[in-house]
């Protein structure tokens, strides 16, 4: 059974950091693109970044980039994602995926992690 468990999030001032990070199980995740989405109140859920398992290349919704940072280890199963300069913009309900590099739709999803930036 895949499980993807987030932890991390919390309450933070604006300029603050946070680091996600999402505990991988249950299957081989080569061939998989690991993505980190986040849903405010009232708005449509966006995907944030997003990561290959097996050869690590990234990708970074515009507001994001040069302050969020995705990665994965290996060892740990996990896909981290470091938060920076974060904006009262950035609060949001933070969500674990997964999804096959050859299909569109994510087929795994953890319960979600809140966080709350403050200004």
């Amino acid at each position: 059974q895949v499980q993807l468990v987030e932890s991390g999030g919390g309450l933070v001032q604006a300029g603050g950091s946070l680091r996600l990070s999402c505990a991988a199980s249950g299957r081989t995740f080569s061939g998989y693109l690991m993505g980190w989405f986040r849903q405010a109140p009232g708005k449509e859920r966006e995907l944030v970044a997003r990561i290959g398992w097996t050869d690590g290349s990234t990708y970074y919704t515009d507001s994001v980039k040069g302050r969020f940072t995705i990665s994965r280890d290996y060892a740990k199963n996990t896909v981290d994602l470091q938060m920076n300069s974060l904006k009262p913009e950035d609060t949001a309900v933070y969500y674990c995926a997964a999804r096959r590099v050859i299909t569109l739709k994510y087929d795994y999803w953890g319960q979600g992690t809140q966080v709350t930036v403050s200004s």
